[in-house]
């Protein structure tokens, strides 16, 4: 197996043309740039079998040679930049699973699935590589223009990206390059493959919003190991949402904003490791684009859920008509301002700025004993240690649910959803048997906590936007609005008795469940 470690960038065709003629690059040169016409195509089940799992199957052509990879998805040495390769000649086109053993494809690699395996899509690229020599590390930039073809529906989309891959030596050179090449250029982090783009583009939904992927982690792996490939998860979920967020999805813009605060919850957990002024330039990028989507999503659980049902209310369905249209208008500016958030240089520097710190940012070589002892710390030990500090400081502020004001209660909702973050980004650290069993309760237990805290924090939202509504300013329409909206406050004020008994209740459920990571036990 090889060890594919690489950086992809995306970039606009009239960009990509200056790329390989920057001075600084071609003084790092270690030889001519080389042109290739590559055709690839990938190979699947209809019901994407191999590509739900991890792996991926395609058949390359290169003038008269065919070449099979198999790749799987990884976390190793190098975190998620790095990918299982393996790559074999064929005599032909076709894809050959005796080639499987040993593979990420072998456990797959059935008579049943050589019979479905199908050629789902295709590209079609023109590439110039370019070989340079940086500090002790030889690295390629390759250079891809060309198309993704969907087998069958008649759907394309353009391929313009540069590969930065490492081919031997220091791999922490890889985003020094792409750094220097953002200072030079308008590239941004391109987090989805072409293989990610192609089955989208087969399901004809290139701009379909995405939600978070599984995250996959080895019990032994290091805690800063552990962050890296939890981050790239998270990071890559909110980017993968770029194009929905675009077309004006809502669904994208809750999925990008959902993505971002899975991120600065990680951030969170993992801060014992990650302190340093690097971190809190992250953090104001990353609180800057959440403040972007909010507004929107905000209007859109609003409307959704409190003014649309009045619609069957006869006391107030004419006015709730008035103060829906009203909040259409703002939720479409909302949608606006997102859009523009996602247009803009700033949105396209955060997210290569984020992968850039990912993979080598000062918290991942700082020397401080106990920042480095943290850092390689196994992430099963790690792991525990927070979730059980995290439970004892929910269950603490819990006991004084009734005398919390709402911004305590709203913090406290964060803190509950930040432990429930944490018990997805660890779930496959505690995995097997009884423990799952007990994860799926605590979870659950959590998510219910967080519900009812959730809908307190949105009868204090709404009453405040009833007091800016009955401030703006005289009018029919805003007397109109503002009845409905006390309407809808005065309905929700009779709900918090019963969400703070609700609260109490699930607190004292999540006391007493068994604490699934606990270290020394055998749930078994």
């Amino acid at each position: 197996m090889n060890r594919e470690i690489e950086l992809k960038l995306s970039v606009s065709p009239r960009v990509a043309n200056h790329v390989l003629h920057l001075p600084w690059l071609r003084a790092l040169s270690a030889g001519p740039p080389k042109r290739h016409a590559l055709r690839t195509v990938y190979f699947d089940t209809r019901k994407f079998k191999l590509h739900d799992r991890g792996v991926l199957l395609r058949v390359r052509r290169t003038g008269r040679q065919y070449l099979q990879s198999i790749k799987a998805e990884g976390s190793g040495e190098y975190g998620p930049l790095e990918r299982g390769e393996w790559e074999y000649e064929l005599p032909g086109a076709a894809p050959d699973l005796k080639l499987a053993k040993g593979t990420a494809l072998a456990p797959f690699a059935t008579k049943k699935l050589k019979r479905k395996l199908k050629p789902l899509f295709e590209t079609i690229v023109e590439r110039t590589t370019f070989p340079i020599h940086a500090d002790g590390a030889d690295l390629e930039i390759a250079v891809d223009r060309g198309e993704i073809r969907a087998r069958g529906i008649r759907r394309r989309e353009a391929i313009s990206e540069i590969e930065i891959e490492v081919k031997d030596g220091d791999p922490f050179e890889l985003p020094r390059i792409a750094d220097r090449l953002a200072r030079s250029l308008a590239v941004a982090y391109g987090p989805r493959s072409k293989g990610e783009r192609g089955f989208a583009l087969t399901c004809k939904k290139p701009d379909a919003p995405v939600e978070s992927a599984e995250i996959l982690l080895n019990p032994r792996t290091t805690a800063g190991d552990g962050f890296q490939v939890i981050g790239f998860s998270c990071l890559h979920h909110a980017l993968a949402n770029e194009r929905a967020v675009r077309r004006g999805d809502a669904e994208g813009v809750h999925q990008m904003r959902v993505g971002l605060r899975r991120l600065r919850a990680a951030i969170s957990v993992f801060k014992e490791i990650l302190q340093g002024p690097e971190t809190e330039a992250v953090k104001r990028e990353l609180k800057w684009l959440t403040e972007q989507l909010g507004p929107a999503r905000d209007l859109d659980v609003l409307i959704a859920g409190q003014v649309r049902p009045l619609h069957d209310a006869p006391a107030v369905a004419a006015d709730a008509d008035v103060l829906e249209r009203d909040l259409e208008a703002q939720r479409k500016m909302g949608i606006r301002r997102a859009r523009e958030a996602v247009d803009s240089d700033r949105f396209r520097a955060i997210g290569l700025q984020v992968a850039l710190w990912l993979t080598c940012g000062a918290w991942s070589y700082r020397e401080t004993p106990s920042v480095k002892k943290c850092r390689e710390m196994a992430i099963d030990e790690f792991a525990a240690g927070v979730l059980a500090k995290r439970r004892k400081q929910v269950l603490r502020k819990m006991r004084k649910i009734e005398q919390l004001d709402p911004h305590a209660r709203h913090k406290l909702r964060i803190a509950v959803k930040k432990l429930r973050y944490a018990c997805e980004f660890f779930e496959t650290v505690f995995g097997g048997g009884r423990r799952d069993t007990r994860r799926k309760r605590f979870c659950k237990t959590l998510k219910g906590l967080q519900g009812h805290l959730g809908t307190l924090n949105d009868i204090e939202v709404h009453k405040q936007f009833a007091r800016a509504i009955a401030r703006s300013g005289d009018g029919i329409s805003r007397a109109r609005e503002a009845l409905v909206m006390g309407f809808i406050t005065g309905q929700e004020a009779k709900q918090t008795a019963s969400c703070v008994a609700s609260v109490k209740e699930a607190a004292a459920k999540l006391d007493k469940l068994p604490t699934y990571w606990k270290m020394g036990t055998n749930p078994d």
